[in-house]
């Protein structure tokens, strides 16, 4: 079980020095919105970021992403190197916000391109099925298709839709 933290008790540790924030959300979404002394490090690439990181080993390490599931997969990676100083911040930045603590970015309000791809993709898999089922033989291979390539770019961490919506004009980020 993850042991969790609430924004207020968070922000007390850090502010007396007694904790490191790391927010494991994208980068997107990260530069959209994050709390000020947060270091990113996504969650994908936590594995690997952590082996290069110098924590402190005196401080408590808190993970935190949007709602906190992210942060709790982030507390289960980092809890078997760090062992029981990690936490999850309980409901993630918006618990944070909800809280009236400050934020920072540019304040976009943008779906990540993650949330963007998982939407897609998910909408394409469903029609496919639809389809399928409707007596088109060929939506079940599309679905099936989409459905692989999601999972390749889970494994690979390479996405072809990821990277050509980061290009569209809604997710640009104004000079």
């Amino acid at each position: 079980m993850t042991a969790t933290i609430s924004a207020t008790e968070a922000q007390r540790l850090l502010a007396s020095g007694a904790a490191v924030l790391i927010d494991v959300r994208e980068p997107d979404e990260f530069r959209a919105s994050h709390i000020p002394i947060a270091v990113s490090m996504p969650l994908g690439a936590l594995p690997a970021l952590l082996a290069d990181a110098d924590l402190p080993t005196e401080r408590v390490v808190i993970f935190q992403c949007q709602k906190g599931a992210r942060g709790g997969q982030a507390c289960a990676v980092a809890g078997r190197t760090l062992g029981d100083r990690v936490r999850n911040l309980e409901g993630g930045i918006e618990a944070w916000a909800a809280a009236g603590l400050p934020l920072a970015g540019d304040g976009a309000p943008r779906v990540s391109i993650f949330r963007q791809v998982q939407m897609i993709v998910g909408l394409l898999v469903l029609a496919g099925t639809l389809a399928g089922l409707a007596g088109f033989s060929t939506g079940f291979y599309a679905a099936g298709f989409f459905g692989g390539m999601l999972a390749f770019a889970g494994f690979s961490g390479w996405c072809g839709l990821g990277l050509l919506l980061q290009r569209m004009p809604w997710n640009q980020v104004a000079a």
